[in-house]
């Protein structure tokens, strides 16, 4: 498969996801209020904000959720 074909295979996703909406999955609880989320057509990914809204998910959120996961974890098995 060339890059040709990949650059329209991909195209052609995400003009599915903006013509009928994104398919959204959980893909991972990070603590009981933030979870990440995937769009299983077009991969994209989100996760959410600290307002509880949907927001795409970047290195430095990856991180900070990554981060969120550890302080979660710790204190459940601490208690």
């Amino acid at each position: 498969m060339n890059t040709i074909e990949i650059k329209e295979k991909l195209l052609s996703k995400k003009i599915l996801c903006s013509l009928f909406g994104h398919k959204i999955i959980t893909t991972r609880n990070v603590t009981n209020h933030f979870k990440e989320f995937k769009c299983t057509v077009c991969q994209l990914e989100l996760t959410n904000d600290e307002k509880g809204r949907k927001t795409f998910l970047t290195p430095e959120l990856k991180e900070i959720n990554e981060t969120l996961i550890g302080f979660y974890n710790k204190r459940i098995h601490s208690v």
